[in-house]
């Protein structure tokens, strides 16, 4: 027997991909995995080194649940100069992962019957960490550009939560100040909190990010969200963070010591590392990212398909209704073409007729996966 909570939740669609692309390969075929959000880049030397001097210097043993007061310290300092957020360290919570991060903060917010609302398309995680607490997502559709009509039409007295998500996952969709202000209001007129996922925000494209915890009004009603992973190539280094109001890291706090207690302790010092360094090398990555995508939309247009650029993130939510649909498009390019990308409808109820395509991998793979493509689809 199994808990009934657990059967609310499914398996990870990404990971799930994954792992049938890991199954093609071990069988001797040639799978271009463009479904899964990992930079292909190796996490730069000084930050690897970093972590190799704190186990050298035996800092490998627990840490506070809350983390290292010196990474707590560097991420405040991170968020008043970047995002000019003013938090202080007590109102960090570091992670292992930002997807902990996510997944405790949800809980910490939401109660059985509360509803959170959700832009559709949305990272798949949202919705099982709502859906784990025993609330409701209330699902928000979003227009071409991927961006939605009023949200305020959507909330209700049972609403607690707007989960948004800026470099957006899957669509790279980056919202601008307006908008963001617009959401700002609708949370301080109905007393809803702001989970703001921001752990693309280095990886965008001509755009600026805003942090909507800025806000005036907004630093009591926000949940900031970031971390490692993306920004640094660090995701299998599992190091994230929370910045939030005192209550809220409290709430989460009680979870991760009950659970995972902290992240790695060299890892924590890797972090401060990171923060405190030339970003030189993120850059780079995100000037390689943007290449990728121009190859990537301007294949697919000279295909004939109909896509835009995205703004930030490395990801392509491409509309495949013309042949056949998310979940059937995924199929014969992961059993024809040996090409793994992520159905529409794990996103979202709005988004079957999409796929996502990762552009995190090689210029030589992306021209590949266009010429496969050409030969399945079309």
């Amino acid at each position: 027997m199994t808990s009934a909570r657990l059967d609310l939740i499914e398996e990870s669609a990404t990971l799930a991909i994954a792992k049938l692309a890991s199954e093609l390969e071990g069988m001797g075929n040639d799978v271009i995995t463009m479904s899964l959000g990992e930079p292909d880049f190796d996490t730069p030397e000084y930050i690897s080194e970093s972590a190799f001097q704190s186990i050298r210097r035996g800092e490998t043993h627990y840490t506070p649940a809350a983390g290292i007061p010196e990474l707590r310290n560097a991420i405040a300092e991170k968020l008043r100069t970047e995002n000019d957020l003013e938090v202080t360290p007590d109102q960090i919570l570091v992670t292992p992962g930002a997807k902990q991060a996510v997944f405790q903060s949800v809980q910490a917010v939401l109660d059985e019957g509360d509803e959170a609302i959700l832009l559709d398309p949305a990272w798949v995680t949202y919705d099982a960490c709502i859906r784990y607490a025993g609330a409701r997502t209330v699902w928000v559709p979003t227009d071409r550009d991927f961006m939605p009509p009023d949200i305020g039409d959507y909330v209700t007295d049972k609403t607690k939560l707007i989960i948004i998500n800026s470099p957006g996952n899957p669509s790279g969709a980056v919202f601008g100040k307006k908008y963001l202000e617009e959401i700002a209001e609708i949370a301080i007129d109905n007393d809803i909190m702001i989970l703001s996922d921001e752990i693309y925000e280095k990886i965008i494209y001509g755009k600026k990010h805003y942090s909507v915890g800025s806000f005036d009004g907004m630093q009591d009603r926000v949940i900031t969200i970031n971390g490692f992973s993306k920004s640094y190539a660090m995701t299998g280094w599992r190091l994230g963070y929370m910045a939030a109001p005192q209550g809220i890291v409290r709430a989460a706090l009680k979870l991760q010591s009950h659970s995972v207690s902290h992240a790695a302790s060299f890892v924590q010092h890797a972090g401060v590392t990171a923060l405190r360094s030339d970003h030189g090398s993120v850059d780079l990555m995100v000037a390689e990212f943007e290449a990728r995508r121009d190859i990537l939309v301007d294949g697919l247009k000279s295909l004939g398909f109909n896509c835009t650029k995205p703004d930030g993130a490395f990801y392509l939510f491409l509309d495949v209704a013309d042949y056949g649909g998310g979940d059937d498009v995924a199929e014969r390019l992961l059993k024809e073409a040996y090409i793994a990308v992520t159905p529409g409808s794990a996103f979202g109820p709005g988004s079957s007729s999409f796929v996502r395509i990762s552009y995190a991998a090689s210029r030589e793979r992306i021209y590949d996966a266009l010429t496969r493509i050409r030969d399945t689809l079309l």
